[in-house]
This record gives structure tokens, sequence and C-alpha cells, in this order.
């Protein structure tokens, strides 16, 4: 997601009271918030590299951005420098997707100049694999090897490209302000974030354009503005709140909804941990502060009598 970043996050939230689940149960326990590192700029997304690395994609207030590769102590590297618009995120073994050109200039004037590029992880080779797209936010590969993109300002939707290369295509504009994409096999998951009642659309990977199971998200859509989400090992999608600075636990199943953490300013990619020196049960965030954090899993509390 781009916006103007010009509201405190903690007054946001204060401004927001949003009914949640049972609190009592461990899935909706509060988590405890740590500070893996700062400093980075303006974070869009992150990935696990699965090697023991946090790959996270962010900008700058003026110039290019860059890919950065963050280990489990907080010490930082660099990946691919000199990247306009740095989106989403996927890896894929030694394989590197990353969404180049999402730039809110670009959404504003329906310039086609992103790309999907990829990075070899062994080699560091970078190729570009799908042109042609505007404004490319949120990032997935499907089960078949293509690749589906958001775009969340101006002519909003889903583009697909060939996984092997070729200009992005234009799938449907019907589902609002689509940001973030988490694909689970033949599952597609998507969230809105510049609407009123902003929503998480259930899709098929093998029927993008069919039909659609969407669920409301609790709160005034506006004031928390949903980012990106990840699936949970329990089965629940985690989204980024952005503007609330919160996460929202939600069970795609039933619906129901609970923040598990708060206090996060402008967080804008949620992701469980993956590899080496990285807790499973720990949700990381980026944030548009520069800041990578932990969000540690809480102790349940008893249940009001």
């Amino acid at each position: 997601m781009r916006i103007a970043v010009g509201v405190a996050a903690a007054t946001v939230s204060a401004m927001i009271a949003v009914p949640t689940a049972n609190a009592g149960t461990t899935a909706c326990a509060p988590r405890t918030v740590s500070t893996v590192t700062s400093g980075l700029g303006v974070l869009e997304n992150l990935e696990f590299d699965g090697r023991g690395g946090l790959l996270v994609s962010g900008g700058a207030l003026a110039g290019d951005g860059a890919l950065r590769r963050v280990a489990s102590d907080g010490t930082v590297g660099t990946v691919l420098d000199d990247v306009t618009g740095p989106g989403g995120i996927v890896v894929d073994g030694a394989t590197t997707y990353l969404n180049v050109g999402n730039t809110a200039a670009s959404g504003l004037n329906n310039t086609p100049d992103g790309t999907i590029d990829t990075i070899d992880l062994d080699t560091g080779e970078r190729r570009t694999v799908a042109t042609g797209i505007v404004m490319p936010n949120g990032l997935g590969v499907l089960p078949d090897g293509s690749l589906l993109t958001s775009r969340d300002i101006g002519a909003v939707g889903l583009s697909r490209a060939a996984g092997d290369g070729g200009e992005a295509t234009v799938l449907r504009t019907d589902l609002g302000s689509v940001n973030g994409i988490e694909v689970d096999g033949d599952t597609v998951y998507t969230v809105t974030t510049f609407e009123a009642v902003n929503r998480l659309h259930v899709l098929a990977a093998t029927d993008l354009t069919g039909p659609v199971r969407s669920i409301d998200l609790p709160g005034p859509g506006l004031l928390q503005a949903p980012d990106d989400l990840t699936l949970g090992p329990d089965g629940a999608l985690y989204i980024a709140l952005n503007l609330a600075g919160a996460i929202l636990r939600v069970d795609p199943q039933t619906g129901e909804s609970c923040r598990v953490a708060e206090g996060i300013p402008f967080v804008s990619s949620v992701a469980f941990g993956n590899g080496p020196g990285w807790d499973p049960d720990t949700i990381y965030t980026t944030g548009f502060d520069g800041t990578v954090r932990a969000a540690h899993p809480g102790t349940a509390q008893p249940a009001d009598e």
C-alpha cells in the first residue's frame, strides 16, 4: 500500500472501538511486541528466504528503494539496490519474486511501468518476468506457476501474468481496492484497503474471475486500512491494519475476528517466522516507519465469569 503518512497510528487506534472474538482464547491472546531492527526507510513487504534471512522491500522519501535481508540478530544486508517502488515479495526455493514500480504516481497516472522481477538467491541474477503492470502491490504465485498481483489506487483490481514471462493482463476490477495476496493451495485470499467497509475476499485459484466469498472486516475501513495478510499455522488469516497499527486475526470459515497485537505504527506486512533463527509462532512485521518488529505469542487470559 502507498499512502501519505500523516496521522499518528496511536491516535487512530484510540478513535476506533472494534468488537472482537472471545479474548479468553489462546488464539486471541494479546501479543507482546519487540523491535528486531529499524531505520530502513519506508518498508512495504517481507518474506522469509528459508535460509535464516528475512527479505524486506522498502523505499525512501526521496530516491529509489531496495530489497534487503535481515538476519535474526537484526543485522541488515542488501540483496538488490536501486529498485523503484519495491512491493510484494514471494520466495519459491532459490527464486525470489519482487514487484517493481509500486508507486502512487503510477497508480494515479495509470502508468504501466511496473514489472515482476526474479532474483536468484544463489547467484544474485535479476530477471524481469512480467511487464506492463500499473502499480503492482500485492503478489502471489499460483499453483500453475502464473503470477497474481494487485493494484489499490486508480483502476483497482487483480492482474495475472504467465510465470515464464510476458505482459500481465487485468483479470477483474470488481473487488475494490485489493492489496495483500495470500495463496494457499487452490485458494486465494486478498483484502481491500480504501473502502468504508473493507473485506477479506476468498477466491478459487482455478477460477479467479468466478464467484467470490467475502467477509466484512470490523471497524471503520478508512481508519484501519488493511494492507498485507498471511495465513497462520492455525488456519486463520492475520491482517496488517496499517492506520490502526494493529494485527487482526480472522477465521476464514466463520468470519470471527480479534485483534492480537497493537501499537505497531503503520504496519504494512506480516508473516510467521520461517527458517533458522526465527520463531514459527511469532508474527514478524514491517512498517512505514522503517522498523521490523516481532509480535510474540501471548498468554490466554481466563474468560470473565
